[in-house]
C-alpha cells in the first residue's frame, strides 16, 4: 500500500485518507460497524461526485439508443456506399445534437477513480488487520488520522475480509444471499440502461429477409445477452471476493440505479412494470 507510484499519490492515498477520516468520525461517535459504514458512505460520496459525468453519459447513451432505428434505416439505404453512409450518419447526429464520444469520455474519467477505490478496499479488508493498520499509518496525511487500536472488520456479523465461499461451512446457505443480491442489483442496473422497445413491433413491418437479418444482428444479440451474462459474472465474483468489496459494489450499484431512474427512468424495466400492472388489474 505504501508503494510510492503515481497512481497511489494521485488516487489511492487520497481515497484512503478520506475513508480513514470517515471511519475515525464514526468511531468517535461510537457508531457500530464503523468500518463497514465507512465503506458505504465513501462509496456514496464518490458516486455523488461522479454524478455530473454519469448523467452526461446516461443522457448520451439514451439519445444513441433512440437514434438506433434511424441508423438502421440509413445502413439499409446506403449499404452499398460507405462514404454516403458516413456523411448521412454524421448529419443525423448533428440534427439531433448527439456526440457519439460523449458517452465514452465520462466513463474514461470515472474508471481510474473507481479502480482507486477498489484498490483501497482490497487492502483494508484483509484479515491481518494489524499489518494493514501499520501500512495505513505510514500514508495518512495527518497524525490525528492514525489508527492506534485494531478495528472491527465485521459488518452485522459478516467478516469484511472473508468471502462467501469460505463462509459457507460456518454460515450455511444464507451466505448465498450476498452473490444473489449482488447479481440482482447488477441486472436491474443493466436492464435499465436500455430503452424499452417492442421487438415484435419492429420486426412485423420488415420484409422476411430483413427479419432474419435482424435476428442475426451481432450488436443486438450481444446487448441482450450481456444484460444477463454480466450480472451472473458479477454475482460469481462476489462469491469469491471479500464481502467488503461486495459491500462497496452493491452500494455503488444501488446509487447508480437511483441516479439512472432520475435521469432516464426505468428504461428496459418499463415493459416489465407494464406487464405487472396489467396482471394486477
Amino acid at each position: 500500500m505504501s508503494d510510492p507510484n503515481i497512481f497511489n499519490y494521485v488516487l489511492v492515498w487520497p481515497i484512503l485518507n478520506g475513508l480513514i477520516a470517515i471511519y475515525k468520525l464514526l468511531f468517535t461517535l461510537s457508531i457500530p460497524y464503523a468500518l463497514g459504514f465507512s465503506i458505504i458512505i465513501l462509496t456514496a460520496l464518490i458516486r455523488f461526485a461522479l454524478y455530473p459525468m454519469m448523467a452526461s453519459q446516461l443522457k448520451a447513451s439514451k439519445k444513441m439508443q433512440e437514434l438506433s432505428p434511424h441508423l438502421s434505416k440509413l445502413k439499409e439505404k446506403h449499404k452499398e456506399d460507405a462514404k454516403r453512409l458516413q456523411q448521412e450518419t454524421m448529419r443525423l447526429y448533428k440534427e439531433h445534437g448527439v456526440n457519439p464520444a460523449a458517452g465514452c469520455l465520462p466513463m474514461l474519467v470515472q474508471l481510474p477513480i473507481i479502480w482507486g477505490l477498489y484498490s483501497v478496499l482490497q487492502q483494508i479488508v484483509r484479515p491481518e488487520s494489524q499489518k494493514v493498520i501499520s501500512e495505513i499509518n505510514k500514508v495518512v496525511y495527518f497524525d490525528f488520522l492514525k489508527i492506534t487500536n485494531g478495528w472491527d472488520t465485521n459488518f452485522f456479523g459478516l467478516p469484511l475480509g472473508s468471502n462467501p465461499a469460505n463462509l459457507l461451512s460456518t454460515l450455511g446457505p444464507l451466505i448465498f444471499l450476498v452473490p444473489i443480491i449482488t447479481g440482482v442489483l447488477q441486472f436491474i442496473q443493466s436492464k435499465m440502461l436500455f430503452t424499452p422497445a417492442s421487438q415484435n413491433a419492429k420486426n412485423k413491418d420488415l420484409p422476411a429477409g430483413r427479419q432474419e437479418k435482424k435476428k442475426d444482428d451481432f450488436a443486438s444479440a450481444f446487448q441482450s445477452q450481456s444484460t444477463y451474462i454480466f450480472p451472473i459474472m458479477i454475482g460469481f465474483f462476489s462469491y469469491t471476493f471479500p464481502i467488503g468489496l461486495s459491500l462497496y459494489w452493491n452500494t455503488f450499484t444501488l446509487f447508480g440505479i437511483i441516479q439512472q431512474y432520475q435521469i432516464v427512468g426505468l428504461g428496459g424495466l418499463e415493459s416489465w412494470k407494464n406487464k405487472l400492472i396489467g396482471k394486477s388489474k
